[in-house]
């Protein structure tokens, strides 16, 4: 999408133009993150934040069943051996 220009209005804020907000799938009261990248100023959805951070959990998951499930057999045997 192409850069447009836009105004800081009386508070410090800024207006999305409506084309971007949904494009991000923004909606009034939605959370962002905002983040400074030397100069410029990055607003991203809250939303796709977590899902960055799922993926990359998801790569640490065991390929197979749950953690917790793994986590309760192994305290379980630890109790047998007792």
């Amino acid at each position: 999408m192409a850069a447009v220009k836009g105004k800081v209005v009386e508070g410090g804020r800024i207006i999305v133009p409506a084309a971007f907000r949904q494009s991000l799938g923004l909606s009034k009261g939605d959370t962002v993150f905002m983040e400074l990248h030397g100069d410029e100023l990055r607003i991203r959805p809250a939303r796709s934040a977590l899902r960055r951070i799922q993926a990359k959990l998801r790569a640490l998951a065991p390929a197979e069943g749950l953690v917790s499930e793994e986590l309760i057999a192994q305290r379980r045997e630890e109790a047998g051996r007792e």
